[in-house]
């Protein structure tokens, strides 16, 4: 019978948690999977009991659901999306919906989009943030797309997301990639605050000698802080965590950190809309360098005996550090949420997809792995201006970064002092110092690129967008520049 609300494809524990979730809503899901024998396994283990049903072939799941047909993908993104999509298009007919729910490549998502409304079928990119306990107890979800596909699953979507301040932390993000443009934009965002932890956690580890339980009572003081979030709330659970041997895990884990490449998207967009997201991209890099475990070895071999042995600081210096730890790490973390809403501010415009900025605050601030208080101040700072070109142009935020700012340099210098690395503490205040200066020294940038290769610059005696060229080898001054127009 053709019954069935909403189907879904791919048995990982993600898509068994989904279909869980929206049968605890009351929407009766189909399930396929390309190993048949998991739906099977499914529907007589996690699913006994409910309303879900299977299916043992494409045409059987598609012959199932309601029209218009939805259904949602959650395969590995690339070869095998398209490939269902390709095997699914003889049984679908005009005005279906076809959801990839997995981490696919925004222009991934846009090619789908057009291909499939060329032939009347409707296609949404959801990005979803949450792992597994999001999908089952409730996630936060970006569904960006067909547009005219958003009224037939906004219910159900809605209905099994995360809410905040109790509004769903799901809503239509915009036409095309828009969708999994942000989730890429959220993971890079990820990327960044997990390597900030990451560099307090040496400073604290390295410089004042902090236990695994000092570690766990530190992140759970903060974690009643300004930094209230879900990450830092786990980070306290891990050091406090033992393994079957009764020792503390964390020490015993391998530092050499895997990545699943959103990271390097996210990196990869800014370059191309000219964004400079520098925080994000070291937090990618850190990644890298961390996997060059053995080589970083040898090389510590080699230079250990002439570095610089960290001082230990102890009594109420301790105290006073870790305080500056703190501020520098909710600092850093305003610059680089700062620098993911410029790149979506760019994307924005470029594809004219008109994102809410606000209303994408709301879809992080619950379910998702990046959920935190500070995302309402986010959301605040929108809900009051609208056209804000900038989180630094915030009242609030700028309030908060002026009185953190004392303690990010004295935390950048004390890790460049005492050998720590610390590349996103201390590009994060780079760009600050960058994007809040009206000099830099990008005019020797530009005379120089002239000299040697004729490629203009503009004067600021002249009207911005008149370009000028001069004859260095010949004289100086005025009377040997060459006036180029826009």
């Amino acid at each position: 019978m053709s019954d069935a609300d909403i189907g879904l494809i791919g048995l990982a524990v993600m898509g068994q948690n989904l279909i869980l979730n929206m049968n605890d809503k009351g929407y009766k899901v189909v399930c396929y999977n390309r190993t048949v024998e998991k739906v099977d396994a499914f529907l007589s283990g996690p699913a006994k009991g409910t309303n879900v049903v299977g299916a043992k072939s494409l045409e059987e799941f598609v012959g199932k659901l309601k029209r218009p047909r939805k259904f949602v993908l959650m395969v590995k993104a690339g070869d095998a999306v398209d490939s269902f999509i390709e095997k699914a298009l003889p049984y679908l007919e005009k005005g279906d919906i076809i959801i990839d729910g997995g981490n696919s490549h925004y222009p991934d998502t846009q090619r789908r989009y057009e291909m499939l409304k060329e032939k009347g079928l409707h296609f949404v990119g959801m990005g979803i943030s949450g792992g597994e306990e999001g999908a089952r107890n409730g996630p936060s979800m970006m569904p960006g797309g067909s547009t005219a596909a958003w009224p037939y699953i906004k219910d159900i979507f809605q209905s099994i997301a995360a809410t905040s301040e109790g509004e769903p932390c799901c809503d239509w993000v915009g036409e095309g990639g828009a969708g999994h443009f942000v989730k890429m934009v959220h993971n890079g965002i990820e990327y960044g605050d997990i390597q900030l932890i990451c560099e307090v956690y040496d400073l604290l580890s390295r410089s004042l000698d902090c236990s695994q339980d000092e570690l766990a009572k530190i992140f759970n003081q903060w974690n009643k802080s300004e930094l209230d979030s879900y990450l830092i709330e786990i980070a306290a659970k891990v050091f406090s965590h033992r393994d079957s041997s009764g020792d503390f895990l964390l020490p015993k884990i391998l530092d050499a950190a895997g990545a699943k490449g959103t990271g390097k998207w996210t990196t990869e967009s800014a370059l191309d809309e000219g964004i400079p997201l520098s925080l994000i991209g070291e937090a990618v890099f850190a990644r890298a360098l961390s996997a060059m475990k053995e080589e970083r070895v040898d090389i510590h071999k080699l230079y250990n005996s002439n570095s610089k042995s960290v001082n230990l600081i102890a009594g109420d210096l301790k105290e006073e550090k870790v305080e500056d730890f703190r501020k520098a790490l909710y600092a850093a973390k305003i610059i680089s949420y700062t620098q993911g809403f410029m790149l979506m501010r760019e994307a924005s415009k470029r594809y004219k997809w008109n994102l809410n900025f606000g209303s994408i605050a709301l879809m992080w601030r619950g379910g998702c792995i990046i959920r935190s208080v500070f995302l309402g101040k986010i959301k605040s700072a929108f809900e009051h201006n609208q056209n804000l070109t900038s989180l630094l142009m915030d009242s609030f935020f700028k309030e908060e970064l002026t009185k953190t700012l004392p303690s990010w340099r004295r935390t950048a210098a004390f890790g460049i002092e005492n050998a720590i690395p610390l590349p996103c503490l201390t590009s994060g205040l780079t760009f600050f110092d960058g994007i809040t200066t009206d000099r830099l020294p990008q005019n020797l940038t530009q005379a120089l690129r002239d000299f040697f290769g004729a490629h203009t610059f503009e004067r600021i005696d002249a009207p911005r967008g008149q370009f000028f060229h001069e004859k260095w080898l010949e004289s100086s001054g005025d009377i040997s520049s060459t006036t180029y127009n826009a």
